[in-house]
């Protein structure tokens, strides 16, 4: 996705015929408090506070959610910024993409494509030297890590 010419308002890159839609109430039931905040209120955890931040281990990155897989960790790079970080998505119609204007600042928020939770952003053109020079951005508490056997 070029995150400068394809994020439109509420742009979904996948039919969404296996879609989790839940009432807010049985969010709040199933996530802890801190889950609920970044996953359905578009929080952000504190920075280099996450528990996959500095994580090698080879697995998939699944929405802590719905278990949607997202990313993997072949995918994952050291970017140093505070939140786990990865080049690209498991595949385009895992996620969805929504520019964010918030902040004072336009960005655009990756969202999971089958419970529309929100995981992070995506930038690109910063310089890191990754196939697609993006940067999906990705609250640990927003994903489970399930290691390879």
């Amino acid at each position: 996705m070029s995150t400068s010419e394809n994020a439109s308002e509420t742009t979904q890159t996948a039919a969404a015929a296996d879609a989790v839609e839940k009432t807010e109430d049985q969010w709040r039931a199933e996530l802890s408090p801190a889950e609920y905040h970044v996953l359905r209120q578009a929080g952000t955890e504190r920075p280099y506070t996450g528990e996959y931040t500095d994580t090698h281990t080879k697995g998939v990155y699944q929405c802590r959610a719905c278990g949607h897989e997202l990313f993997t960790s072949n995918e994952k790079f050291d970017s140093h910024c505070g939140w786990p970080s990865f080049w690209s998505p498991l595949a385009e119609e895992r996620v969805r993409y929504i520019r964010d204007r918030a902040m004072g600042m336009e960005r655009v928020e990756v969202r999971c494509a089958r419970c529309n939770s929100h995981l992070g952003h995506v930038f690109e053109g910063e310089g890191y030297g990754t196939p697609t020079d993006q940067r999906y951005c990705i609250n640990s508490i927003s994903m489970k890590l399930v290691p390879e056997e």
